[in-house]
């Protein structure tokens, strides 16, 4: 294929980002109608099922989600080498395994649920109405975990807007389904979980639509292909490299939480909700990350180490633009997000002193979401891998540093710190991705 990085243009990677930040906004928005629509039957039980039972049939979800990830890659570097064949058998095998994958929670799901309330312990009544909800929800697992593949598999050739269309749309159909369910039939809890099965399903059913031109390419249904099995285990590798990353990562955030718990209510309060800064800017900031997966796994496929630098120039450039429209909006509005959020006066007490942190969030950590977004779309899953090893080991230390003489603030710090040794070592190990690229081309 020829080089042409003067192909990578603005327009191009706002076209990839733009309809991701937009899905995103989507998601948080479904959580408060599932949370309005019990809370209107106004008791307290209810609401806490929906909460502990969605964040654990997420959590389980949350495995899997090294599918979409991994798939971003192979996709998009089968796509920069003009092997369309394969792009169509990666699509069904990402499918199998997320059809296969969900049909293991499906299977096990009382080993599971037992032992996640072992962890999260609840009321029986919270507990008993959240079992209902989850026995429900987990019969949608194998379709929410495909989408996951399918995700990642649109991501890579830049059909973000089929992204957005498929989130719209399930995301639309279960608050209309909990309206009806909850507030119109009055199923309470089960109402919520049936909105969500039924969602899930049609969410699979149109992705699948969405993916019709790879069906029309007989490698899709090339079982040879499919199951070949060095490329199967090459697929495996990968997402256990991303799967041990992200739980690193899980790592530093469950960590974060219970160490803060030791230095009361108030302030484990108030650092949840300044996490939600953390999680509005990687939400903003993924599209971002998003457009260098697709654009820098295409130019590997091609080897070309000029269209590599110039979609990781193009795509940091707007992530930049993005970081420093966050800083202004939280330095303008961080105090009014932290009484939306939170209602005891201690609590927005609490926050606003460690409100400053928060607009250091976005420019320490963009360089490490985008070099994440770097480093999947060239399939370098070993470094992520190590790497978020090592800016694990480097928050502990920090940690264990700061926070005795420092408190909170310590923890915040090591927190922030964690981001930096991300992105540092990361970039460390950039000349040896651009090296792989240019030997590919000989």
């Amino acid at each position: 294929m020829a080089e042409t990085p003067q192909s990578i243009t603005h327009r191009r990677v706002l076209k990839i980002a733009v309809p991701i930040v937009i899905s995103n906004a989507t998601v948080p928005i479904l959580g408060a109608v599932d949370t309005g629509v019990v809370g209107q039957l106004g008791l307290a039980a209810p609401i806490g099922a929906v909460g502990i039972g969605a964040i654990i049939i997420a959590s389980l979800y949350w495995f899997f989600g090294f599918l979409r990830m991994g798939t971003t890659g192979l996709t998009s570097q089968a796509l920069g080498a003009e092997r369309m064949g394969e792009v169509a058998a990666i699509l069904t095998r990402v499918i199998l395994i997320g059809l296969l994958g969900g049909a293991a929670i499906m299977l096990l799901q009382v080993p599971l649920f037992w032992g996640a309330f072992q962890v999260s312990p609840a009321s029986p009544e919270v507990e008993t109405l959240a079992r209902g909800y989850m026995q429900i929800r987990v019969w949608s697992a194998p379709a929410a975990i495909a989408i996951f593949g399918v995700t990642g598999w649109l991501i890579a050739q830049e059909r973000t807007r089929g992204v957005l269309v498929l989130q719209i749309w399930m995301n639309g159909l279960n608050i209309l389904l909990d309206l009806w369910f909850v507030l119109g039939l009055g199923w309470g809890v089960n109402g919520v979980a049936f909105a969500t099965f039924l969602a899930e399903w049609s969410g699979l059913a149109l992705a699948l639509w969405l993916c019709r031109d790879a069906f029309a390419n007989p490698a899709w249904r090339d079982w040879v292909r499919v199951f070949d099995r060095a490329r199967l285990r090459h697929m495996l590798l990968i997402n256990v490299d991303i799967l041990i990353r992200s739980l690193m990562l899980m790592a530093v955030f469950v960590s974060f939480l219970f160490l803060g718990s030791g230095f009361g209510d108030v302030t484990l309060a108030a650092n949840q909700v300044l996490l939600q800064f953390v999680e509005i800017t990687a939400y903003a900031l993924d599209g971002f990350a998003f457009a260098a997966e697709a654009l820098v796994g295409q130019a590997v496929g091609a080897a070309s180490v000029a269209r590599l630098r110039r979609s990781i120039l193009l795509a940091s450039v707007w992530a930049v633009v993005g970081t420093v429209l966050l800083s202004l909006a939280f330095a303008v509005w961080g105090g009014t997000i932290v009484d939306v959020m939170a209602k005891a006066p201690e609590v927005r007490a609490e926050a606003r002193i460690y409100l400053p942190y928060m607009l250091l969030v976005p420019l320490l950590g963009v360089a490490s979401w985008m070099l994440d977004g770097v480093f999947i779309g060239a399939t370098r899953t070993k470094d992520m891998r190590n790497m978020a090893i090592l800016s694990t080991a480097a928050y502990v230390l920090a940690a264990w540093l700061l926070v005795p003489d420092y408190g909170n603030h310590g923890l915040w710090i090591a927190f922030l710190l964690s981001f930096v040794a991300r992105a540092m070592t990361l970039a460390a190990r950039y000349p040896a991705l651009e090296r792989a690229t240019e030997a590919g081309a000989r």
